[in-house]
């Protein structure tokens, strides 16, 4: 399933969503493909800026990539490993840094095409400076979560996801009658089909569970560099603290219910 646009209106400009994407394509252009939006962004970059579990529990101890082929990071205070690092970013600052880097240009399209379609509506509902808030500590509970299953991985955490994960657990308490227009690929054939958001996000928050399982029972790690975990805990944080956040609720010009029963 590949959400398009769902049939919620805004009252309001999103300001705050349209600048994080803005924010997102800017960092992905400028600082890790410079000039370009095609190609492999620079790995130094995703390692300086990115958010390291190992760097996260502990503080003081940093990462940085080993020569030869296969991209790996060494630590200090790793066994066997002797040396100090470059000098990197500081490391809390990274907490932050690392929801504006992405993987590549799929993974950079992909979240701000959901960023949008669900942000605005979340925003709508919670006001520019709230909305700000919800969107920057959703991406810290997925950090916090990724980092407490893996606290010793030296494996850089990248992307929006976490974040717009938050806002996905947010949007489905808000709009439980919302509908998505969505792409289905069934084979070789697709279809456009409007689908209740509940079914759509529901679903994916079911796939990032069940993946993330497979990723505690693999013990070579089968997630495809996906973090599966960082998802999961920006989506429980959106769904317990939306309510918190949300100053008004609007209701549609049309019929008594504040959205149409499909």
């Amino acid at each position: 399933m590949f959400p398009l646009k769902d049939n919620i209106p805004t009252d309001r400009l999103p300001v705050v969503t349209i600048a994080l994407i803005v924010l997102n394509v800017l960092v992905y252009v400028l600082l890790q493909r410079p000039g370009s939006l095609f190609g492999d962004p620079d790995q130094g970059v995703i390692i300086d800026w990115g958010a390291i579990p190992y760097e996260l529990t502990h503080l003081g101890d940093q990462c940085a990539a080993v020569a030869g082929p296969g991209g790996q990071l060494a630590c200090e205070g790793q066994p066997g490993v002797s040396g100090t690092a470059p000098d990197q970013p500081p490391t809390l600052l990274t907490v932050f840094s690392s929801m504006f880097l992405h993987g590549g240009l799929l993974h950079l399209g992909g979240n701000m095409l959901f960023l949008w379609i669900f942000g605005n509506n979340v925003e709508d509902a919670m006001g520019r400076v709230r909305f700000v808030a919800f969107y920057l500590l959703g991406g810290i509970c997925a950090l916090v979560l990724q980092t407490a299953i893996g606290p010793d991985e030296a494996v850089p955490t990248v992307g929006a996801s976490g974040a717009i994960a938050g806002v996905l657990g947010g949007y489905i308490l808000l709009y439980p009658r919302a509908r998505v227009v969505t792409l289905i690929f069934i084979v070789l054939f697709f279809t456009i089909i409007e689908i209740p958001a509940t079914l759509v996000l529901g679903f994916w928050f079911l796939t990032q569970v069940a993946y993330g399982a497979l990723d505690l029972t693999n013990p070579t790690g089968g997630g495809g560099g996906v973090a599966y975990f960082a998802h999961i805990g920006g989506f429980v944080f959106g769904l317990l603290a939306v309510k918190l956040f949300t100053t008004r609720e609007k209701d549609l010009p049309f019929g008594g219910a504040k959205y149409p029963v499909y």
